[in-house]
């Protein structure tokens, strides 16, 4: 299939690019309540508990304060990973299948402040 290995290679990395690229830009970091998913930038990541399966239940001012992980109007969702359309008509991620948001509290990467506010917010968990 492959005439060498430098070809496989290189066909591998551009697979696990563009893999890289459907996963929307988060990851898996440790924070001060262990592994947790957090955006680009390292910021905490939070689901919703008022959030039914692949719909958002944070809008207008709730949104303010739990901003939306934004998906591009032409991302792909892949794995656990897919996009919803929010109730204004923006894309957003979701991991196995709940919405995941910022807290807009959270200073810095690593910050896990949301967790547990009105007993509805939790730190969304790989």
């Amino acid at each position: 299939m492959f005439k060498n290995i430098a070809q496989a290679a290189i066909i591998l990395a551009a697979l696990g690019t563009a893999g890289i690229a459907l996963a929307q830009d988060a990851k898996v970091a440790e924070t001060s309540k262990g592994k947790a998913l957090v955006d680009a930038k390292g910021m905490t990541l939070y689901v919703f508990d008022k959030d039914s399966a692949g719909k958002s239940a944070c809008n207008d001012a709730c949104a303010t304060n739990w901003p939306p992980l934004k998906a591009a109007a032409d991302a792909k969702a892949s794995g656990d990973w897919s996009v919803i359309t929010r109730d204004d008509g923006a894309k957003q991620w979701a991991y196995k299948g709940k919405p995941v948001y910022t807290w807009a509290k959270d200073s810095k990467p690593g910050d896990v402040t949301g967790d547990g506010v009105n007993n509805v917010w939790h730190i969304a968990t790989p």
